[in-house]
């Protein structure tokens, strides 16, 4: 088996990813009960936790989010520094 000694592990910035969403939804005059309506949330505290860099989408939503804002996920979601990978 293969040892892997220079991998850095990335790590997701849940502000700096909210800030994004924000910023699209900006982009594209979507408010807050414009996404509740988008996933059909009965309540729109998921997206304000997003945006408050509380919580993640789910993948499924970060899917729903790339097709309506016409970016890859990878776009939406904000990286940190690499942290550097532990030894076993």
């Amino acid at each position: 088996m293969n040892c892997i000694t220079n991998f850095q592990k990335p790590v997701v910035d849940i502000k700096a990813t909210g800030e994004k969403i924000r910023q699209l939804m900006l982009s594209k005059s979507l408010c807050v009960r414009d996404l509740q309506a988008v996933f059909g949330f009965e309540y729109p505290q998921a997206v304000y936790a997003w945006l408050g860099g509380k919580s993640l989408p789910t993948v499924d939503n970060l899917l729903v989010l790339s097709k309506l804002f016409d970016l890859p996920m990878d776009e939406i979601v904000q990286r940190k520094d690499f942290e550097p990978a532990r030894s076993a």
